[in-house]
């Protein structure tokens, strides 16, 4: 059976067995808490790498499919390197993939921008409409453009 066939089903269980689920889902304004559990620079430079952990931040929010997640992290970790740290970019790459699971109750999971559960799956044009809506609202109240 196809990996992301297993995924789906187990996304869809987890969904009917989950009492709060709700088909209304929402997606919350954009919210980011720098590089999660690690440091978001090195001791000369203490946010060196934040840029990168930010828009990491902006595509795990919003979530999407197994392969914009990859995707995401793979540009995490290019950004990283970008930076002259290839040795953290790998151990930040090998973080996300392991606790940045959309099957994990954390707050910076794939997915996390959504009020309830949504696993893998593309976002409707509805979806990215608000995506891209909050995260411009976002960016105008933190003068980034």
């Amino acid at each position: 059976m196809d990996k992301q066939v297993i995924i789906s089903l187990l996304a869809s269980c987890a969904l009917l067995l989950n009492p709060f689920a709700s088909f209304a889902n929402k997606l919350l304004p954009f919210t980011s808490d720098g590089c999660s559990v690690f440091f978001d620079g090195n001791f000369k430079e203490r946010k060196l790498w934040l840029d990168c952990c930010l828009a990491h931040d902006m595509a795990y929010w919003q979530g999407g499919t197994y392969a914009q997640r990859k995707q995401a992290d793979a540009a995490l970790k290019e950004c990283v390197e970008e930076k002259g740290e290839k040795v953290i970019a790998e151990i930040m790459e090998a973080g996300v993939r392991v606790g940045g699971s959309p099957f994990f109750p954390t707050s910076y999971r794939w997915g996390y921008g959504w009020q309830d559960f949504r696993g893998y799956g593309e976002l409707n044009q509805e979806e990215i409409h608000e995506a891209d809506r909050l995260l411009e609202e976002y960016r105008r109240g933190h003068g980034k453009k």
